[in-house]
């Protein structure tokens, strides 16, 4: 069964570049207007949880304002990691489904009064993590979800949830912050607002993604994959560097893959640097957009889309036979 979540909720505002959604809401709930059920996506990184605690809490608060009030006993609740009326469905670790049982749990609560005769709140994490037996008992609580609940589902990917969830809900889609928006937020946790910029744009303008992508295991897969791709360019045997890669995540290695042809794509048929997500690499660029065709770097990012669906579906169990198939085409169009 998927695992329910009692982090607190410390936060009452969402990050600064989702405030203005954030108010969006509290209008419609103000207005009695909010729906029974919201999808809220976007990518990884953009901060959607922030917007859902806020939310949550806002709705749970017995004296909201703009935000939840912070003092009152529901609020001390949910700082302390518990609110008998909020239910979060997550993923277990390791898991890659959310699977029935924690949608009968979460049918079961629906069907009660809420604990604190106010709002109950049920937020759903990733959404397209639900098996079809999963999304299809969650259905009918979606239809006839009883007075006073709001279910908020969580999507990386939209597109992956049966259109039956997605037309029950009202979808609220999130995009990439301008850095004007995110900038000094991100600079102020970096301590420098230029490797902030530069590990915003190695982020593709996602800031927490880029927070994440400046830890130091992230930092240090970069460099080894830089390094990899050096060695490639030198004509390295493919296989010998997918070992050394061993018990690295293909899920990131294939990221990162998927960002640099996109950059190397954006460089061969422009000729320009400008825009590219990884400019300190536009040595190893260069010298790549030489030994090969756009058309065939196109092929490579189609291979590497389809390879990461498959691994996050459960499709390839060998993910180490993926990391060598990966790294020989990466090599074979280097060396054309």
């Amino acid at each position: 069964m998927a695992a329910l979540n009692t982090t607190p909720i410390a936060e009452r505002e969402p990050l600064p570049w989702l405030r203005p959604r954030f108010a969006e809401l509290v209008r419609l709930a103000d207005a009695g207007r909010l729906p029974h059920a919201l999808l809220i996506s976007g990518p990884r990184g953009v901060g959607k949880h922030s917007l859902v605690d806020a939310l949550a809490a806002r709705t749970l608060c017995a004296a909201p304002g703009t935000a939840a009030c912070g003092e009152c006993h529901a609020c001390r609740m949910l700082a302390a990691g518990y609110h008998p009326d909020l239910m979060r469905v997550e993923l277990e670790e390791g898991k890659r489904q959310i699977r029935i049982d924690a949608i009968r749990e979460v049918n079961q609560v629906v069907a009660q009064t809420a604990q604190q005769g106010g709002y109950r709140v049920i937020v759903i994490a990733p959404a397209e993590a639900l098996n079809v037996a999963a999304a299809n008992a969650l259905l009918k609580s979606l239809e006839e979800p009883g007075a006073r609940t709001l279910f908020v589902l969580l999507s990386d990917i939209p597109s992956r949830l049966l259109p039956t969830i997605r037309s029950r809900c009202q979808h609220w889609s999130l995009g990439p912050p301008s850095a004007d928006d995110c900038l000094p937020w991100l600079a102020e946790r970096f301590g420098d607002e230029g490797e902030a910029r530069f590990w915003l744009q190695v982020a593709g303008g996602l800031p927490l993604e880029a927070l994440r992508l400046a830890d130091p295991e992230s930092r240090a897969l970069r460099q080894q994959l830089v390094e990899t791709f050096e060695a490639l360019v030198r004509g390295g045997e493919p296989v010998a560097e997918a070992a050394r890669l061993d018990r690295q995540s293909i899920d990131a290695i294939l990221w990162y893959g998927i960002a640099w042809l996109e950059d190397l794509i954006r460089l061969g048929l422009s000729g320009e640097s400008e825009g590219l997500r990884n400019p300190d690499l536009l040595p190893l660029y260069r010298q790549a957009v030489k030994n090969a065709r756009v058309r065939d770097w196109f092929r490579l990012l189609d291979y590497a889309r389809e390879e990461r669906r498959l691994l996050a579906a459960g499709g390839n169990p060998n993910p180490q036979l993926v990391l060598e198939a990966w790294l020989v085409r990466w090599s074979a169009l280097l060396r054309s």
